[in-house]
C-alpha cells in the first residue's frame, strides 16, 4: 500500500512519516514544494498521478493565540480549502483510506472536563481560535459525510496541544510550548534576566510529544473505522506557569519570568477523555520532562 502523508514536513506530518517508515511502509511526505493543496486543480492532479491508497492529512494553517486572532479570515478560509481539496482529490483518485487530523480546539470553551468527543457543538467556541475550530468541525462533518454518501473507511482523530521536533518557533505564529521554548532558550543564549510571557499562567493544558501522536494514528489506521472523531491525548495536564518553570529550567534560564496579565490566556482548562484510544490498545509513552528536555535540546541544535 501506498502512503501519502499531506504536511509532511511540519510538526505532525514528519512525525507520522518517521513512524510509518519504522512501520517498513511505503510512505511520501508532500509540502507545498511538491503541491499547493490550497490550489485544487494541481491537488487534483497530483493525487491522480501518485494514486495513493491511504491519505493522512497533517497539513494545515496553524498558530497560537496571537495568531489566531490577528488572522481569522486566513485560519478558517485556507484550512477550509487545504482540507476539502485534498478531500474531494482523495475520492476522485479512490483512495481506501483517509485520516483527517483536527484539534481539540473543536470542543467548546466551557466543555466538562476530561472532554469526551460526544461534547463537540454542545457550547460556544473559545473566541481566540473559533475560525480555527469552526475550520476543523467542516473537516470532521467532511469526513461523515464521504463515509455516509460514498462508503468510504475515513476517520477523523483530533489531537490535544502537540510538541517536538519540526515545531514552529515563531513566536507570531507559533503554539504555547515552542514559543516558551524560543523564549527561555534565546533568553538564556542573550544574557536576557527576564522573560514576559502572556496571561497570569493559571489555565491548564495538557501536551502530547508528536512520536506518541503518530504512534496513535498508526494504531488507528489498523483499528479503527467509525464516523465519530477518536480524542488523543496524554492523560494528564499542567498549568502554563508550571510549564514555562519547566522548560525555563531545562533551557538552563535563571532569570524572572513576568506575566502580562492584559493579554489572553484562552481556554481555561482542556483536557481529553481517551478511553477509546486507549481501549485500542496504545498509550503514551513519552513523559512530559523527557520530551520538553529533548525538544529543547533539539531546538538549540538547529539554532
Amino acid at each position: 500500500m501506498k502512503y501519502l502523508v499531506a504536511g509532511g514536513s511540519g510538526l505532525v506530518g514528519s512525525a507520522i512519516v518517521r513512524e510509518l517508515e519504522r512501520s517498513n511502509k511505503d510512505v511520501v511526505g508532500i509540502s507545498r514544494k511538491n503541491v499547493d493543496l490550497l490550489n485544487r486543480l494541481d491537488t487534483f492532479d497530483y493525487l491522480q498521478r501518485f494514486k495513493p491508497d491511504v491519505v493522512i492529512d497533517a497539513a494545515a494553517k496553524v498558530g497560537g493565540i496571537g495568531g489566531n486572532s490577528a488572522f481569522p479570515v486566513e485560519f478558517l478560509t485556507q484550512n477550509i480549502q487545504i482540507q476539502s481539496n485534498l478531500m474531494d482529490a482523495a475520492h476522485s483518485a479512490g483512495v481506501e483510506k483517509l485520516v483527517f487530523l483536527g484539534s481539540s480546539c473543536i470542543y467548546p470553551r466551557s466543555s466538562p472536563q476530561p472532554i469526551k468527543e460526544e461534547f463537540i457543538l454542545t457550547g460556544p467556541l473559545e473566541a481566540t481560535n473559533s475560525a480555527y475550530a469552526i475550520a476543523k468541525i467542516a473537516g470532521i462533518e467532511l469526513v461523515r459525510s464521504y463515509r455516509k454518501e460514498y462508503g468510504h473507511k475515513w476517520i477523523s482523530v483530533m489531537p490535544t496541544n502537540l510538541y517536538g521536533p519540526n515545531d514552529n518557533f515563531d513566536l507570531e505564529t507559533s503554539h504555547v510550548l515552542p514559543a516558551l521554548i524560543r523564549k527561555f532558550v534565546d533568553a538564556k543564549n542573550n544574557g536576557a534576566d527576564r522573560v514576559t510571557l502572556w496571561g497570569t499562567g493559571e489555565p491548564l493544558r495538557e501536551f502530547l510529544h508528536v512520536d506518541d501522536l503518530a504512534k496513535a494514528i498508526n494504531v488507528c489506521l489498523d483499528k479503527y473505522d467509525d464516523d465519530s472523531h477518536i480524542n488523543i491525548g496524554s492523560g494528564s495536564e499542567i498549568s502554563i506557569k508550571k510549564l514555562a518553570e519547566k522548560v525555563a529550567a531545562y533551557a538552563n534560564f535563571q532569570g524572572e519570568i513576568i506575566w502580562d496579565k492584559s493579554r489572553p490566556d484562552g481556554t481555561p482548562r482542556k483536557i481529553l477523555d481517551i478511553n477509546r484510544i486507549l481501549n485500542l490498545g496504545w498509550k503514551p509513552l513519552i513523559t512530559m520532562d523527557e520530551g520538553i528536555r529533548n525538544t529543547v535540546e533539539w531546538y538549540q541544535h538547529q539554532r
